[in-house]
């Protein structure tokens, strides 16, 4: 993915640096601006215009002596404050040091000097002309456009960077949960102790403020052994296993076509029964008999490969379990599977694999009779123990691969 290089997430770059090459030439803008709006697009803009926080503080206490809330219009933007009355409004700061601050203000092309001849801040009268002499926002008001240009800017790569933290740390957790799972298909390789340790590394990584480029750097990394994982666990033997467990799934869907059938039978008998069959999509945890919440080990991202027919019928972002859940509830009417049978695979299977189940039955819908009795046999697996989601998803990765 090209990342835009924008500052302060890249190098530093100088002051002078920027006027001398990025800036343009300021236009008068067509309408007012407001003064408080503007100081605060000026906050976020802060590094390309090479002004600091008590810098902007400076100018804050400048701008609170403009008795208008908008520059611009014919009102006169000079402000002629004594420098006693500029360091009160700023809570005392030293003179000096707020003689500096303005230095750095004027120098950024912020401020224009209007002094009188004798060095004095005043306004006077000659008839109907008014003439001031002081400090002119004008500067600051002519800039407003390329202030705001470059405040969205800072706002673009700062969603950048958020985005692609985000990416990275859901593929840090792909990567761990990848891990475990290879550790059950193909125990004792020491490729998956590697993974984990990188996963670890990575959420030790997240804490800190990382740039756009170490972000990219730990995509690209996690990427690759993302790749490796997949290939090693989509190797012969689990080919092998995946081939068998799409066969046996067949033959259940073959020869087993009269206790698919009893879909029907089974949700009157659950009618007559007094069992409710209610449209709710609340999930039923999935815990054990110490209370404790399984997840799938099997990835998200690995599902969402999977099973890409689920984002044509499903617009929403699935970046979490909880998304796939609520993709599930969408999908699981249109396919003709019950609000009970729905329910008694979310109690048995937990939310999130029965989630994933109903993704991969959605991919091969064509083939499956009857969906609502199907997910019925398989959460009677379930409930015995004897079934996982993991090798149902290989095996549609199995023949994705070979298509």
């Amino acid at each position: 993915m090209d990342y835009t290089p924008i500052s302060p997430f890249m190098r530093p770059i100088s002051h002078g640096h920027l006027r001398v090459i990025e800036r343009p030439e300021a236009s008068v803008p067509a309408r007012p601006v407001n003064k408080w709006e503007l100081l605060r697009e000026l906050s976020k803009a802060q590094a390309a215009f090479g002004v600091s926080e008590r810098d902007l503080t400076v100018l804050q206490g400048l701008l609170s002596f403009f008795p208008d809330d908008a520059l611009g219009g014919n009102a006169e933007m000079v402000v002629f404050p004594s420098n006693k009355a500029i360091c009160e409004r700023l809570n005392g700061m030293p003179c000096s040091t707020m003689r500096r601050h303005l230095a750095r203000l004027v120098e950024a092309g912020l401020l224009q000097r209007r002094d009188s001849p004798n060095g004095k801040r005043y306004v006077r009268k000659h008839g109907e002309e008014r003439v001031a002499f002081g400090f002119d926002l004008s500067p600051l008001y002519c800039q407003s456009e390329e202030i705001a240009r470059a405040a969205e800017a800072i706002r673009e790569a700062e969603e950048r960077v958020r985005r692609l933290r985000e990416v990275v740390s859901l593929m840090r957790r792909d990567l761990a949960a990848l891990a475990e799972f290879g550790d059950e298909m193909q125990p004792g390789l020491g490729f998956w102790d590697q993974l984990r340790d990188k996963a670890a590394l990575t959420a030790r990584a997240l804490r800190r403020k990382l740039s756009i480029e170490d972000l990219a750097a730990y995509r690209a990394d996690l990427e690759a052994l993302l790749d490796q994982a997949r290939n090693i666990i989509d190797g012969p033997e689990t080919e092998e296993m995946n081939t068998n467990d799409a066969q046996s799934e067949r033959h259940h869907h073959n020869s087993n076509k009269e206790s698919i059938d009893l879909e029907p039978a089974l949700e009157k008998s659950g009618a007559a029964a007094g069992v409710p069959d209610v449209d709710t999509d609340e999930p039923v945890a999935d815990v054990d008999e110490q209370g404790t919440r399984h997840l799938p080990k099997i990835p998200l991202h690995l599902v969402i490969a999977a099973c890409p027919s689920l984002k044509t019928f499903y617009q929403g972002e699935i970046w979490h379990w909880h998304q796939l859940f609520d993709a599930a509830c969408h999908v699981r009417p249109a396919m003709g599977i019950s609000a009970s049978a729905w329910e008694e695979a979310q109690r048995f299977m937990g939310p999130e694999q029965a989630s994933i189940v109903v993704a991969a039955m959605l991919e091969r819908f064509a083939d499956i009779r009857s969906p609502g009795g199907y997910l019925r046999a398989l959460t009677t697996k379930a409930a015995a123990g004897e079934f996982s989601c993991g090798p149902m998803v290989m095996a549609l990765i199995g023949r994705r691969n070979a298509a």
